[in-house]
């Protein structure tokens, strides 16, 4: 998945509904979407990890696999 691609997804994200739950939808500042996509920019294998408390982001961690072949 290109970056381009990431970022569309990151923004249909942010548009989506609540599924059902009766708390209003966390916005997410400029600045936690640059850190989410800059974990994901070039990772080729490995995980982005983002931990949430009382609908707020509080960590981003970001795990890469360096694979050989």
């Amino acid at each position: 998945m290109s970056f381009t691609d990431r970022k569309k997804n990151m923004s249909s994200l942010q548009d989506s509904k609540t599924h059902g739950h009766s708390k209003p939808k966390a916005q997410v500042s400029a600045q936690v979407e640059q850190e989410i996509l800059r974990a994901l920019q070039d990772l080729s294998f490995g995980s982005v990890e983002i931990v949430v408390h009382d609908g707020r982001v509080v960590q981003i961690e970001r795990k890469e696999k360096v694979r050989f072949n």
